[in-house]
């Protein structure tokens, strides 16, 4: 998976994500780079260089040193780091194995036993609570597991070297100046191998910035205050835009015939806008507002559900930039609020694009003078032009999705 969402302040997919227990067993690495990690003089070197920076953000040097002393590199984190697996799953797959009967359950006895505290934090802060649960649910299983890995020798680690390292650094600091206000101990500072922490997964950087302490102890404890944890994240969903006057969106049914121009995000209108369009709630219900700016999206293209999505998915996805991940959420929370599944169909026979077949979809577009702008496998703005240009040069739904379906066209075609 392309980590790219590492550089920003926001939470990102894997480390808000945490990793399956198979990958964080122990890996064996070979002798050179255990010698090569094992407290080098290089190492050593990049903690004495951390020191002044992190004494100008106000770690005194006791915190400094009792946080850094006897540190060594992290095999198991580098391992992660650097081999990163292939984000290959379909968004079906994604969104079965993350909105299942026993999260929805567990959600809603989640609402029932903290039902004051959630009421509360809605109230203040103006987010729904069904979505901070989601988020609570997609992050940790509600609790269930926050990561047990050391925060600053998993940072130290991913700051030392790498194209990482200036992330690592950034969040290396910023965890410093957590053990330094004292909301955590040095010994509970725990969390994913990526920096991500407690019940609902905030990297130090969000932490400093949004985490709030709602019990009024003097300490914003997402660790162990489960009122903490989901205040922080209202709060943080809240300064990203999320207001309560609209939901995250609607999964809604296309009329025949319907322009695939209006897709993206070019296509922001109002509901009401939309609705003469004929888009309309799958569910046959209304969208309850008129005025309300939605764009459409169709997440496995023109054979899969659609959905009108407002300024509220975009809150979503400042904690998680991934589109499945905010899509996984909206539907989690509506799902612990009552409501039904999906009502479309995936397409499930056709099966995601490996990065191979990534390239060589943009080989072929761009030899048939679709430029991609470039062929590294990654689907970005560039790539959808062209797909979408092809598509309906070929008299195809012009709605920009890779599919195997699309490449199979391509390779007939050529």
């Amino acid at each position: 998976m392309d980590l790219k969402h590492l550089t920003t302040p926001a939470l990102f997919i894997f480390a808000a994500t945490l990793l399956p227990n198979s990958l964080q067993a122990d890996t064996a690495l070979d002798d050179d780079t255990l010698s090569r990690l094992s407290g080098s003089a290089a190492f050593r070197q990049f903690i004495d260089d951390m020191r002044p920076k992190a004494l100008k953000k106000g770690v005194s040097a006791r915190t400094y040193d009792q946080a850094m002393r006897g540190l060594k590199p992290d095999p198991k984190v580098e391992k992660l780091a650097t081999n990163q697996p292939e984000f290959n799953t379909t968004i079906w797959k994604y969104l079965n194995t993350r909105v299942n009967s026993k999260r929805i359950t567990k959600g809603r006895q989640m609402k029932a036993r903290h039902g004051a505290a959630i009421a509360a934090i809605e109230k203040r802060y103006g987010v729904d609570r069904h979505v901070f649960l989601a988020i609570w649910g997609m992050e940790t299983n509600y609790g269930g597991y926050t990561g047990n890995m050391s925060i600053v020798r998993s940072l130290a680690t991913i700051g030392y070297q790498g194209r990482r390292a200036a992330f690592g650094q950034q969040q290396l600091l910023a965890a410093l100046q957590i053990l330094q206000k004292g909301d955590v101990k040095i010994n509970q500072f725990t969390g994913s191998w990526a920096g991500a922490m407690g019940h609902t997964q905030f990297i130090p950087t969000t932490y400093n910035a949004h985490a709030v302490d709602w019990t009024g102890d003097g300490k914003r404890d997402i660790w162990n205050s489960v009122s903490d944890a989901l205040a922080s994240t209202a709060n943080y969903l809240n300064k990203s835009g999320w207001r309560p006057t609209r939901p995250w969106g609607w999964e809604v049914k296309l009329p025949k015939g319907f322009d695939y121009r209006n897709l993206g995000p070019s296509g922001k209108r109002t509901t009401l806008k939309w609705k003469k369009l004929g888009v309309v709630p799958a569910n046959g219900e209304r969208f309850g507002v008129a005025d309300e700016i939605a764009r459409l999206i169709l997440p496995a293209g023109a054979k899969g559900p659609a959905f009108l999505v407002t300024e509220n998915f975009k809150a979503i996805l400042a904690y998680n930039s991934s589109q499945s991940y905010a899509l996984a959420v909206g539907h989690l929370a509506d799902r612990i609020r009552g409501g039904k599944p999906f009502k479309a169909s995936w397409p499930v026979s056709d099966k995601p694009l490996s990065s191979d077949e990534r390239r060589e979809l943009q080989q072929t577009l761009t030899g048939k003078g679709f430029d991609t702008g470039g062929t590294n496998g990654r689907i970005g703005r560039n790539t959808l032009s062209a797909i979408r240009a092809y598509q309906r040069k070929a008299g195809l739904p012009p709605d920009g999705y890779a599919s195997s379906s699309l490449l199979k066209h391509l390779r007939a075609n050529r």
